[in-house]
């Protein structure tokens, strides 16, 4: 588990003077993505967020700015993808991390250097951050699976294993894109209550799902374990990701293997990786309610109970084609925080590779839909709805149940506490168009 260190001090500032004003982006985040210039036929490359700028990697690397580690990894985080440098492991990217702190910090005799090499981001656009051989999502809010399990099972919500074991399934990757992704209403068969056989056409419960995503890091070989005090040197970092669910669609097909044209027509990721270096000093403490289940010992430990969890604020938004017409902002639904998960990222992790299963760098974790105690805490409208039955009503007098095409979701989130400077995530954006078919 990464450790507060100087690159996390309060009290530093950066030349880079935008990155100093209740910025998403201050000195002490220093996230990744992939880029180039908009409208300019160039090459994608890593860059580093500092402020309302990205720092381009390619250019760093280039000018040979660092020096051992650090630059291995710079060059590493230049290439058009970022898998090299997350397979790279913990050490190497502390090392860049401390080499891109200093450099651009006040006072830096690397500022004329640096400088040249800053593209604004108003100016660029993203692409996904890392090639994602294996997707699996996970359902680790047990507040989301309680209220989702009442709709149909009201005497027994929870399934008898979900206290025992992080429940996931295997998703597919090739339909996650970044912010900014729109794709057409899904089509597939549902089957009414009354009805006598099930019918094909457009989904008509489209929903968002509010979760995180978790890369992974340093690779593993098929049959290889991960004990889960080692499980954090194989995440990178957590993006934002909202998993796009078809529920009329699953709620006829997956019954027995689970989801799949529900859940396979699309996924959004936010450009902006947070690296769990920069997280550390958001870590939260972990522990199932004394009346449930523990956890079994290979899912447990000392390091885990005490700072297993992430203390990150969450938020949901939706804009809606009549308010995009009014140029009206977009409105929030929801508020959670990821610290309610009843999983933690090492015990997915442990998990996820307890059977030999190979993680690959780049490969991603969602954590499933992140909804808190309260109603409004609901991190998707199936919740926030009571299964469509009450419908939502936005500023602008219009209503939702479910999502209707034109709606764009929008998906923030960020930490703060008192001793430590505030870091977000971006945001991640998509908009729902209508059927093709």
């Amino acid at each position: 588990m990464r450790q507060i260190n100087e690159t996390h001090d309060i009290q530093l500032t950066s030349w880079v003077t935008c990155a100093n004003q209740d910025s998403d982006f201050p000195i002490q985040n220093l996230p990744f993505a992939i880029f180039r210039r908009k409208g300019i036929d160039e090459a994608w490359r890593g860059g580093v967020a500092i402020g309302k700028q990205v720092l381009d990697m390619a250019a760093v690397a280039q000018a040979n700015v660092f020096g051992g580690q650090a630059q291995i990894a710079a060059q590493a985080a230049a290439q058009s993808k970022l898998n090299d440098l997350m397979d790279l492991g913990v050490e190497a990217n502390g090392e860049l991390r401390l080499a891109l702190s200093r450099a651009l910090r006040e006072g830096s005799d690397k500022q004329s250097t640096l400088e040249t090499m800053l593209v604004p981001q108003s100016e660029v656009e993203y692409s996904l951050p890392c090639h994602i051989g294996d997707y699996t999502d996970f359902y680790t809010s047990i507040y989301h699976a309680t209220a989702v399990g009442k709709l149909f099972r009201p005497d027994n919500p929870l399934l008898p294993n979900y206290k025992w074991v992080p429940i996931g399934y295997h998703g597919r990757s090739s339909t996650i894109g970044v912010s900014g992704q729109t794709f057409h209403r899904p089509v597939g068969q549902t089957k009414a209550p009354d009805a006598g056989e099930p019918s094909v056409g457009p989904c008509k419960r489209l929903d968002y799902e509010l979760e995180m995503g978790l890369y992974i890091g340093k690779s593993t070989q098929m049959g290889e374990n991960i004990a889960i005090d080692d499980a954090e040197d194989h995440l990178f970092g957590v993006c934002i990701f909202n998993d796009w669910s078809a529920r009329d669609i699953q709620a006829w097909e997956y019954q027995p293997l689970g989801p799949f044209l529900a859940k396979n027509f699309a996924s959004t990721v936010s450009p902006w990786i947070v690296t769990m270096e920069a997280l550390a000093p958001y870590r939260a403490s972990f522990a199932h309610p004394e009346s449930d289940p523990q956890p079994l010992p290979y899912l447990d430990s000392e390091e885990n109970t005490k700072a297993g969890g992430l203390d990150i604020d969450l938020e949901c938004l939706i804009q809606t084609s009549g308010m995009r017409e009014l140029e009206q902002p977009a409105t929030l639904l929801s508020r959670s925080n990821f610290k309610h998960s009843y999983w933690t990222p090492a015990q997915l992790v442990t998990h996820h590779a307890s059977n030999g299963c190979a993680m690959r760098s780049g490969d991603l974790l969602g954590s499933g839909t992140q909804s808190g105690p309260e109603q409004e805490e609901a991190g998707s409208l199936l919740e926030l709805s009571q299964g469509g039955k009450v419908p939502i009503t936005l500023p602008n007098g219009e209503q939702r149940t479910f999502l209707a095409d034109g709606d764009c979701i929008v998906m923030r989130a960020s930490c703060s506490k008192e001793d430590a400077a505030r870091i977000g995530f971006g945001e991640v954006v998509s908009t729902v168009l209508p059927s093709t078919s």
